[in-house]
């Protein structure tokens, strides 16, 4: 009987993670480039300088939250990618639809920057986290039921990668809804809750995430 194509094609998980780990790279280098140097024939003294500087703040606070973003969910596929066995055709294109919401982070990035006190701005920006989020969860979901799971990881384990997933876009999900108050209240709650993912800090109020 003849080999079927979809038995052959997108198993290599080490192919994978190499992707990703371009689109990643570009995408995170790519949000430094709205950060730019005052120009020179425009500062004529100090003060001009903090000035320029202060108006540059929004693209900062945007450029660090999105990095910091884009850090969390590298490390999320990341582990999801080592427990993976092996790889199929439908999971490599659910990580490619991945990698595409990855890769339009520099732009939402850049329109909140440029419109931060927008509030629908900010609910596109965080409808891109929510997209890197379903498809990552969709991942996870669609490999236990494929049996694509290394033997090691354990129930425990395939339940706590679910409730990070959740957790974190719930918290997401809250931090956008503060906008209808202040954008820079939303924003704020965002960067407060992103050491807990980023660097296990383990703050007192998700001690179980």
């Amino acid at each position: 009987m003849p080999t079927a194509y979809n038995e052959i094609t997108g198993r290599s998980i080490e192919r994978l993670a190499a992707l990703s780990d371009g689109i990643f790279a570009v995408a995170m280098t790519l949000l430094v480039l709205d950060l730019h140097v005052p120009a020179s024939e425009v500062i004529h003294g100090q003060g001009d300088l903090w000035r320029t500087l202060a108006g540059a703040v929004p693209q900062f606070i945007s450029y660090v939250m999105s990095f910091m973003t884009l850090g969390i969910f590298w490390n999320g596929q990341q582990a999801q990618l080592n427990s993976f066995t092996r790889s199929d055709r439908h999971l490599s294109w659910i990580h490619i639809a991945f990698l595409f919401a990855v890769s339009i982070m520099p732009f939402s990035t850049r329109l909140l920057a440029g419109f931060i006190a927008y509030r629908s701005v900010l609910i596109v920006y965080w409808g891109n986290i929510l997209l890197l989020g379903l498809v990552l969860y969709g991942s996870w979901r669609y490999a236990i039921r494929a049996g694509l799971l290394r033997e090691n990881v354990t129930r425990d384990r395939q339940c706590a990668v679910e409730r990070r997933i959740l957790v974190a876009q719930g918290l997401y999900a809250f931090g956008a809804c503060l906008c209808l108050f202040n954008t820079y209240v939303s924003i704020g709650f965002i960067i407060l809750v992103q050491p807990n993912f980023a660097l296990g800090l383990r703050l007192p109020y998700l001690s179980e995430v």
